[in-house]
């Protein structure tokens, strides 16, 4: 069976709990279906998509059998349809790895709109970082983000010393949130075969954002 997704951010909720039921259905998933309504908000743009889509991934997967062979859960796939413009039915449906790979080549990992960002002043620097954010988020809930995106993104907004100065001039909080995200993705796995430099510089960074952080404070 298969769970679709259907929610939106700030849409009013109501019912009753039924914790027997959702635990049944969830045991039974095999895939969760997330529907995009808005061709303005993917799947990178709004946090509720992987707090929810990947939340329900994860709740499926803890509640599979353990394969004697490989002594890990059952995997439960996600995938994304688009509905805007009243296609849901007809709409194709596509991997999450797939969708989330063209939106970061497409916004993040794009250096048009990283430029378009640092125009914006603090808050485009705040969306980079809720953005970085959002990318781990996904890492952590799906596996779904290629290390190529990790990459990029440290060199992007890390390790480009002109772009790393006008994020934290901009706003201190978020570039110190885009480095820590970076770390974050590296310490936990996420990020594989980091290269010992890019993660010392990115160490030596996160250290001088907080104390930045920290003198404003």
């Amino acid at each position: 069976s298969y769970g679709r997704n259907e929610g939106s951010a700030g849409a009013p909720s109501s019912g009753t709990a039924r914790p027997e039921v959702l635990d049944k259905l969830l045991s039974t998933t095999e895939r969760i279906v997330q529907e995009i309504d808005s061709v303005e908000y993917g799947l990178t743009d709004i946090q509720e998509y992987y707090a929810n889509t990947g939340a329900l991934k994860k709740a499926a997967e803890n509640r599979k059998p353990t394969d004697p062979t490989t002594g890990k859960k059952k995997k439960v796939t996600v995938s994304v349809i688009e509905a805007f413009g009243g296609n849901a039915e007809t709409s194709a449906i596509r991997n999450v790895e797939d969708v989330l790979r063209l939106e970061y080549r497409s916004k993040l990992l794009n250096p048009k709109w990283r430029d378009a960002m640092l125009e914006r002043g603090s808050g485009g620097a705040f969306e980079v970082s809720q953005r970085m954010t959002a990318m781990v988020g996904w890492a952590a809930t799906t596996d779904a983000v290629d290390g190529f995106v990790f990459d990029q993104a440290a060199e992007r907004y890390a390790l480009d010393e002109d772009v790393a100065k006008a994020l934290q001039k901009a706003n201190p909080e978020a570039f110190k949130n885009v480095v820590g995200r970076l770390l974050e993705a590296a310490g936990r796995g996420m990020w594989e075969n980091v290269d010992p430099d890019v993660l010392d510089e990115l160490q030596d960074l996160y250290a001088s954002a907080d104390d930045a952080v920290e003198q404003i404070g």
